[in-house]
């Protein structure tokens, strides 16, 4: 990064947390103030973002786990509330809290730290926030989700843990393999200080970094070095850079796809075709699970999944790369789908994203449909595709959106 815009957005990032040491150096109090501009969520509510959640996050994902530690934090009293980006004062400030994980971690940490007998910790996710207050002495008025899958799950129950509320916003939309993609950094927004707790409580902070990418390279390697796992905070944002930072209503999104689907259940009609009704997207494939070869490496889970057709599809096939998330679709080995459209991979029977196993990986003989839906226009600007494009993750094309290669493939049949 340039040292100019590394200097601005340092004094961006230093004035704004300034502003907000003046005004407060508290955690949110869920009975202040705003709450008549918070709503609370109903159990059902909760159900359908978490599997909305789900679909969203271009990749495998299995909300069961989830739901059941939403609906014992109900049992216990928990409130689960949501903020829009509008109501949250513009000195006040935003974070993310994200688990990361690690590919191929180290094995001699893990059976050393067994042999040990470290504890892990109870609440990493809790002391993270702690971590990131405590050394900012800021007031965090919201948490944010950092990705769309378990992460969603993250800031609603850490916030009816803590009494904040979540934002109806993403800082992705999606889930994404790296650190430093994510819509604060397409517009300037750095996602330091950040504060990274490893299993066992050690305490590490960024306080600065050369740039995103090495937010990602560092935090990584600690997630590598730590049985493949650490929490940390991302993209401290005060109320006046949500505009740039988030994608608004990102939650109520999630919540859409959820409630579409279940309700085309209950009805009896196709969720796929609801779903793909409600989010513009378009059906690019269906068949099943044929080959999914998975490695870790790197921090990453790296997947090439091939699938037969079935239905309208027999006789086709499919070819999917994966960095932990749906990268590049192709069928019968042309160009179907890219990043940073958003591939979906669901169960046709439910809407719902299929299960898979780890990150990203497939199930042989499982039944998918594919789905892919247009990308808002941060993803799509110049510096949202040097981030998500093919040629980032090592492919020699440019982009190509969604609704272009749909256009020629029904010109082509």
């Amino acid at each position: 990064m340039p040292t100019n815009f590394r200097l601005k957005y340092r004094q961006a990032l230093t004035t704004s947390l300034l502003i907000v040491f003046l005004s407060a150096c508290t955690t949110i109090e869920s009975g202040n103030s705003q709450s008549s501009n918070l709503r609370t969520l109903t159990e059902q509510n909760l159900i359908d973002i978490l599997v909305g959640s789900c679909i969203q996050s271009t990749r495998n994902c299995d909300p069961s786990d989830s739901i059941k530690e939403v609906k014992k934090a109900l049992s216990e009293g928990k409130v689960f509330r949501l903020i829009q980006t509008e109501d949250v004062p513009q000195e006040d400030m935003v974070i993310a809290v994200q688990g990361i994980g690690g590919g191929g971690p180290w094995q001699y940490v893990i059976d050393r730290t067994t042999k040990q007998g470290l504890e892990k910790i109870e609440d990493p996710r809790k002391a993270v926030v702690t971590l990131f207050s405590e050394y900012t002495n800021q007031r965090v008025a919201a948490l944010v989700r950092s990705e769309a899958a378990g992460a969603t799950a993250t800031a609603l129950l850490l916030g009816a843990e803590m009494g904040i509320p979540t934002l109806d916003g993403g800082i992705t939309g999606r889930a994404v393999p790296e650190v430093q993609q994510s819509i604060p950094w397409i517009n300037g927004i750095a996602s330091v200080p950040t504060a990274i707790i490893t299993p066992w409580g050690d305490k590490i902070i960024i306080a600065d970094a050369v740039d995103e990418y090495r937010v990602e390279d560092l935090a990584r390697a600690i997630a590598v070095a730590s049985a493949g796992d650490a929490w940390i905070s991302m993209t401290p944002m005060a109320g006046s850079q949500l505009d740039r930072g988030v994608l608004k209503g990102n939650i109520s999104e999630a919540e859409l796809y959820g409630r579409t689907v279940r309700e085309a259940r209950e009805q009896g009609n196709d969720p796929i075709a609801a779903l793909i009704g409600v989010s513009n997207g378009y059906k690019l494939f269906e068949g099943i699970v044929t080959k999914s070869t998975e490695q870790g490496d790197r921090g990453f889970n790296w997947v090439e999944a091939e699938f037969d057709g079935t239905g309208n599809f027999t006789g086709r096939q499919y070819r999917m790369f994966v960095k932990n998330e749906n990268i590049v679709g192709w069928l019968d080995e042309k160009l179907n789908a890219m990043s940073p459209d958003y591939i979906y991979n669901l169960d046709p029977d439910t809407g719902e994203s299929t299960l898979g196993i780890g990150y990203g990986g497939y199930v042989v003989g499982e039944k998918v449909v594919i789905i892919a839906v247009p990308a808002p226009a941060q993803w799509r600007s110049r510096k949202g595709i040097e981030l998500m494009g093919p040629r980032h993750f090592g492919f020699d094309f440019d982009y190509i959106p969604i609704e272009q290669l749909q256009e020629k493939a029904s010109l082509e049949d």
